[in-house]
């Protein structure tokens, strides 16, 4: 295969790694890393200018959302299903945790950055509300 034409990548560290960047969209995995663990997961984020794509690949990845305001509302979650997209609308405030299996690919403008995706840390009661949720994911307690 010529590689002049068809560029191929992966990603097996931790975390989250863009992969392709292309004039104004960008590729990226997300993996397993110690700071998503449930416990461990301590701020949310939002994306000010663009929408943003999640989709597993593998493992167990659990995405919440926790409103559209200027702070963090009342949080809620889903588990991702394999090979379904999961669009987080713009402004929205997100988060995840993965096992140490998961695979999530990430689609994102090119331009998505700190400055323009905004990090609020979580409250004791949201922090205890993550775990809760997650809990009952676990457990299948969830309807």
């Amino acid at each position: 295969m010529n590689r002049e034409h068809i560029e191929i990548t992966s990603y097996n560290g931790e975390g989250y790694k863009p992969l392709i960047d292309y004039q104004g969209w960008r590729v990226a995995i997300l993996r397993y890393c110690e700071e998503l663990e449930i416990h461990n997961i301590k701020t949310m984020q939002k994306h000010d200018e663009t929408d943003e794509v999640f989709v597993l690949l593998d493992g167990n990845c659990t995405l919440f959302a926790g409103g559209k305001g200027e702070n963090i509302e009342e949080i809620e979650g889903i588990v991702m299903e394999p090979y379904q997209l999961y669009n987080v609308k713009k402004g929205v405030w997100h988060t995840h945790t993965l096992d140490k299996k998961g695979r999530v690919l990430i689609v994102e403008n090119q331009d998505t950055c700190e400055e323009n995706s905004p990090t609020k840390n979580l409250s004791e009661t949201q922090m205890e509300n993550l775990c809760r949720i997650q809990t009952a994911y676990t457990k299948g307690n969830v309807q």
